[in-house]
């Protein structure tokens, strides 16, 4: 992105965080309890937008007022937070958000009270910034730790040094928090798809085995669900550079949720699915029919316990999940009772992932949407 693009940026979002400021500031001089109103982050605000494929927030908004003893606190605490973030963005730093909790945590005057006692109080009044006032943390500079990484064929511009991915060796370019145009930019990319990859070890063996280079892909890992980086970043290979996005994970309903996450998005950041769900993600395994399929021995499954069940039972349910392929995938799942883990593939040879399970599936095209 080029640097006029993002001042352009860091003005809007210090526009809008002074808009925050300004109002509050008006109905004071009016005579008013100044207040914020803030989208409602909550279930009962949040639907499946069965158009755009999408998990969204709602209209519901909450108001956290100065003059109310249950919210004077969090008002406070929601000003303190955009005054940092605006501090930061005139600066041109960014910061994590562990730091940020110690720049903003102080004590009140001659009192015993803190503007914050714990990370876990100023973290959602960032998010409930950034749906405020509809703008990603990271344009807020903010940051979390790295988690996942990326080997294949692409050349990314990161920070200004130039990462060739096909030269990371065994453990690859670590994914950063922050992967905006700003901070990453895309260079050379002959990758026809990205696979994305629940568990380090499973990217660790294809990586190994070279099967981005084999299969011309992207390979990325986010260690579990994925983190806000990841998602993010694949959010711009499939809008900017046109490529599919191919979700491996556990045959188990959590595995399913890291799908469903990726595709959809998720409950909690429903006011970011625009900008980090993919609809058109393909689920490419494991299958609950695996097992048969590719004559995996029985000692490699693993009993469904009662939260997996109950689990597997909630995804049965939800809207994005009634394509009669998914529901047979799913109740299959239940009638077998039993889940299979990615590794149970390496009972067929260490490298049966990558020689034979996974070649076939994208060659028979043999995924779930």
């Amino acid at each position: 992105m080029a640097t006029a693009e993002k001042e352009l940026i860091d003005k809007a979002v210090i526009e809008k965080l002074e808009n925050v400021g300004r109002k509050s500031l008006k109905e004071i001089e009016d005579g008013k309890n100044p207040e914020v109103q803030i989208p409602l982050r909550t279930l009962s605000n949040v639907h499946y937008d069965e158009k755009d494929h999408l998990i969204k927030i709602g209209t519901a908004v909450q108001k956290r007022s100065y003059l109310n003893l249950g919210q004077a606190k969090k008002y406070m605490q929601t000003m303190l937070i955009a005054s940092a973030c605006k501090d930061l963005i005139k600066t041109g730093k960014t910061t994590s958000i562990r730091d940020l909790f110690y720049m903003t945590k102080h004590t009140i005057g001659n009192t015993q009270e803190n503007t914050f006692d714990d990370q876990i109080e100023s973290d959602p009044i960032i998010e409930d910034l950034e749906v405020t006032i509809d703008t990603l943390r990271e344009e807020l500079h903010l940051f979390a730790s790295n988690r996942g990484s990326l080997v294949g064929n692409i050349t990314l511009i990161d920070s200004g040094d130039t990462i060739d991915c096909r030269r990371l060796g065994s453990g690859g370019w670590s994914i950063p928090s922050i992967v905006e145009k700003s901070m990453i930019k895309f260079d050379a990319c002959e990758a026809k798809f990205v696979l994305m990859v629940e568990k380090d070890a499973v990217w660790r063996r294809l990586n190994e085995d070279k099967f981005w280079k084999t299969h011309n892909c992207i390979l990325i890992h986010g260690q579990g669900v994925p983190p806000r980086g990841v998602r993010r970043l694949l959010w711009r290979f499939e809008n900017e550079l046109k490529i599919p996005i191919y979700v491996f994970v556990d045959n188990d309903p959590w595995g399913l949720y890291i799908y469903s996450v990726i595709k959809q998005g998720s409950i909690n950041l429903a006011y970011e699915s625009k900008r980090m769900a993919i609809p058109t993600a393909k689920f490419i395994g494991l299958s609950s029919f695996d097992q048969e399929k590719y004559n995996l021995p029985k000692d490699v499954t693993i009993k469904l316990n009662d939260e997996d069940k109950k689990r597997a039972n909630q995804i049965l349910g939800y809207p994005w999940f009634q394509k009669p392929s998914w529901q047979r995938e799913l109740k299959y799942m239940l009638e077998k009772g039993v889940k299979l883990e990615l590794e149970a593939l390496s009972k067929k040879g260490i490298s049966f992932v990558t020689d034979v399970y996974l070649p076939e599936k994208i060659a028979k095209k043999e995924w779930l949407e």
